[in-house]
């Protein structure tokens, strides 16, 4: 029993010690591949945010397209030209509206999976991680990620710097941290799990959902959200992947909203909803696991 104990203990602090601040100032010279170092007057962009924006709108809007049979309630609430557009999609694809009408009467073929490869080029998956200890990481299971393309979101609830988040941290290693001091929670159990989902269903105006809580479940809509088990690169295993911050534009089309993984904690104040997306630093084919770099120095 000891020993099992022991056991778990090291498993654990192999996970924990890269955010143990102690830790991290007494091995940081020694580890400079993982170091994330933001010089104080740069905004931290590998790409740019119409760039993150446009790739977010093209997989949005292609699961939206495939799913649209299920979307039906939705496109009673919108504006006459937007529910015109979708229907002149399917009117220029009659072989994927059939698809579609057969999807209808079998819900469970949809597979967000299949969509982003069709639509993005490649696909990602949780699996066993490759690295010692590291439990779940996340992998390339289809196509080729070209450099620079947004390969997932870290999914969660958003806290500004002054709301109360101490409850949800407790044992919680999924809280990122953004440059300016907003937290995500990207836990998916627990008081983490249940905040999510009161603040999402909060936010919920009628038929319209303005988040996903579907990466909380083993059905996720937006195969994107799996970015909190990202894993941390080693000397040997350097970063293929960085964070990114992202603030959603205001004219951010509310049918698609439906597809971010992220809700605000609060409503009291309206600012943007802050989202992390990671985004390929090269290629990172078939087979291979996404790392990224936790430790983050701004000057």
């Amino acid at each position: 029993m000891p020993g099992r104990l022991l056991r778990g203990l090291r498993q654990w602090w192999h996970r924990y010690r890269y955010r143990f601040v102690p830790w991290i100032a007494l091995n940081i010279n020694h580890n400079p591949r993982t170091l994330r170092d933001v010089p104080g007057e740069a905004k931290d962009k590998v790409i740019s945010d119409e760039e993150v924006l446009g790739a977010l709108l093209r997989l949005f809007q292609a699961l939206f397209t495939h799913d649209l049979p299920r979307q039906r309630e939705v496109l009673t609430v919108l504006p006459e030209p937007v529910r015109s557009k979708y229907q002149d999609l399917l009117s220029v694809q009659p072989p994927r509206a059939k698809v579609l009408e057969h999807r209808h009467h079998q819900p469970n073929t949809f597979n967000p999976e299949d969509v982003l490869y069709e639509t993005l080029g490649f696909s990602v998956a949780r699996a066993a991680s490759s690295l010692v200890s590291a439990g779940r990481g996340v992998f390339v299971t289809k196509g080729l990620a070209r450099k620079g393309a947004v390969v997932s979101m870290y999914p969660g609830t958003v806290y500004q710097k002054y709301e109360p988040i101490f409850f949800q941290s407790i044992g919680n290693p999924f809280i990122f941290r953004c440059l300016d001091g907003v937290l995500i929670d990207g836990n998916d159990k627990g008081i983490s799990k249940v905040v999510y989902r009161s603040c999402s269903g909060r936010d919920r105006r009628g038929p319209l959902r303005m988040s996903d809580s579907t990466w909380l479940t083993s059905e996720a809509q937006n195969p994107l959200a799996v970015g909190q088990y990202v894993n941390n690169c080693s000397n040997d295993r350097p970063a293929n992947v960085c964070y990114q911050e992202f603030d959603v534009p205001p004219g951010f089309p509310v049918e698609l909203k439906q597809y971010l993984p992220n809700t605000a904690y609060s409503c009291a104040q309206q600012r943007p909803l802050r989202c992390v997306v990671l985004v390929a630093l090269r290629d990172v084919g078939q087979g291979e696991e996404l790392l990224s770099n936790y430790y983050t120095i701004v000057r």
